[in-house]
């Protein structure tokens, strides 16, 4: 665990927040005293991805696949009006 007073902490601090990243813990005191503890933030947890877990939440038509009329698709394409 290092320890920086505040006034290098306020310069180094990019530098600080690689250190905290990489695991350290870094004392940031006022004289001599202890006032503050950078410490890694705890990663969030991921839940495993599930195939087909929306199965039954979205649902569409055939239509969906029908290819879109043309002046629409003239619009999506940046052409006409």
């Amino acid at each position: 665990m290092q320890s920086f007073k505040i006034h290098e902490a306020k310069t180094q601090l990019s530098k600080l927040l690689v250190a905290v990243e990489a695991g350290e813990e870094i004392v940031i005191t006022r004289g001599e005293v202890p006032v503050a503890k950078l410490v890694p933030f705890p990663k969030p947890e991921r839940k495993p991805r599930v195939p087909g877990r929306l199965k039954d939440v979205l649902k569409w038509d055939d239509r969906f696949f029908d290819p879109l009329p043309e002046d629409e698709l003239q619009l999506w394409n940046g052409e006409g009006d």
